[in-house]
């Protein structure tokens, strides 16, 4: 971190043993994204009441390139623990926000859209046209949900491709 941690309490008593627990996330969220440029924790009980015992909140504050993430959870009973819970739900919002700066987001490919031009009902076995005009080789055994026997040419189908020993093979083949 650029800048010093910054802890504050109201109507709670940290002791060196949270101090220190608080000190120690803190550390990890600066190895999971080391260009976090501040962290502030703020530690409060809200509201005291009779029944249920003292909520604490815990609400971090962390500052980076371009932006702010908080995180402000529900109020628990523990302090310990909601001060955990509050970390793990900023190391993976940390974690989150360091793969989109890195460019690691994954993107979801569309699954390429076929026909059923030819089949072989009696040997299992039949041929999908893409759109481009090429054909793709399937076995009855790639057909998802035991649909095989429902397909008809012309069906609409999405598949996945795969090299087979003689060319295009189709695998996963979802009747559309």
């Amino acid at each position: 971190m650029k800048l010093p941690l910054e802890i504050s309490a109201r109507d709670v008593r940290i002791s060196d043993e949270i101090e220190e627990l608080i000190r120690e996330k803190a550390l990890k969220l600066d190895k999971i994204y080391d260009q976090i440029i501040g962290c502030r924790v703020k530690l409060d009980m809200p509201h005291r009441s009779h029944k249920s015992g003292a909520p604490y909140n815990v609400r971090i504050d962390i500052t980076v390139p371009g932006g702010e993430l908080v995180v402000n959870r529900e109020p628990d009973g523990d302090l310990r623990a909601a001060i955990v819970s509050s970390f793990e739900t900023a190391q993976r919002r940390v974690k989150e926000y360091a793969e989109k700066q890195r460019g690691d987001v994954k993107t979801h490919f569309e699954k390429p859209m076929a026909r059923v031009a030819r089949i072989f009902p009696d040997e299992g076995y039949g041929f999908l046209v893409t759109p481009e005009g090429r054909e793709v080789y399937f076995h009855e055994n790639a057909v998802l949900n035991h649909k095989f026997k429902e397909l008809s040419v012309g069906a609409p189908v999405t598949f996945t491709e795969r090299a087979g020993e003689e060319g295009a093979q189709a695998s996963s083949v979802f009747v559309a």
